[in-house]
């Protein structure tokens, strides 16, 4: 996929290559320490989501983001 391409799904004008260049500057053009960074980074993220989800009601946020609870069974007793 091209960088045009990543950059038409994003709603907003994202210039990809300028982080890009940042990113390996930052880990000293060490570019499998950029991805290493990056992927970590994600994992962290993705941690902080799940632990946000799993404290929002499903009420409040009316089911999205996390799979329906399965329907609590009957309490009534059948004679």
């Amino acid at each position: 996929m091209t960088n045009a391409a990543i950059a038409a799904d994003f709603d907003v004008k994202y210039d990809v290559d300028a982080d890009l260049e940042a990113a390996i500057a930052a880990c000293g053009g060490d570019v499998r320490a950029a991805l290493r960074a990056t992927l970590v980074a994600n994992a962290f993220l993705e941690q902080n989501l799940e632990k946000t989800l799993a404290l929002v009601s499903q009420g409040f946020s009316r089911g999205k983001g996390r799979p329906s609870r399965p329907p609590a069974e009957s309490k009534e007793k059948t004679a």
